[in-house]
């Protein structure tokens, strides 16, 4: 495939980078000439713990979860929906086995990208080192927010901000899933849903 086709066959891919950044061309044609489709199916793991994330991925299609296990449950951290850029950062950057785990909750297909072409972009061009800090700066942003709300709001206005936030994902993702994404025990959850707010 040439590269017009791969522009044109990864059309969503470069406009949500046009929508951060805009880099050079030189860059977003590496970018997209490096690109590896992956398919995985519902319950497939694009990252197991104690494995090192090596690859910066972005969704085409379906759903993932990053959560960690802390021995009684999972912890959820965020979930990942189409057109979203996203990798376990901490591994990504420094090279260290994650705590982390990824997986697909429906049939999902990603595009994705080795870290040692991300690097290399970087280290050569300027336009490619904002695109990846700027990608990269979300999840910090993200994290932190995601902190803020587990530690200052009850459990009944983490399910209200996840209903404002992501309604797209209320038909998508699994009680136990929401349960475990707000902190919550199931009974609870559905005690929070049969009530009217």
């Amino acid at each position: 495939m040439n590269l017009t086709s791969l522009f044109m066959h990864h059309l969503p891919f470069i406009q949500t980078i046009e929508n951060i950044f805009k880099p050079d061309q030189t860059v977003m044609d590496e970018l997209v000439s490096h690109l590896e489709l992956r398919i995985y199916r519902k319950g497939d793991y694009l990252l197991k713990a104690d494995e090192t994330c090596r690859y910066f991925y972005f969704i085409e299609k379906g759903l993932v979860k990053l959560f960690f296990d802390n021995g009684d449950k999972d912890f959820i951290m965020t979930f990942f929906s189409e057109n979203s850029f996203f990798t376990e950062l901490s591994g990504f950057l420094t090279g260290n086995p994650s705590k982390y785990m990824i997986v697909a909750l429906e049939p999902t297909q990603v595009l994705r990208i080795h870290k040692d072409v991300v690097v290399r972009l970087c280290k050569n061009n300027h336009s490619a080192e904002t695109l990846f800090s700027k990608l990269y700066s979300k999840a910090p942003v993200n994290m932190m927010g995601r902190i803020s709300e587990m530690l200052e709001d009850d459990g009944k206005k983490r399910y209200i901000n996840f209903l404002k936030q992501r309604p797209d994902l209320i038909q998508r993702i699994s009680l136990g899933d929401l349960a475990d994404y707000i902190g919550i025990t199931q009974v609870s959850l559905s005690r929070i849903r049969a009530r009217k707010f």
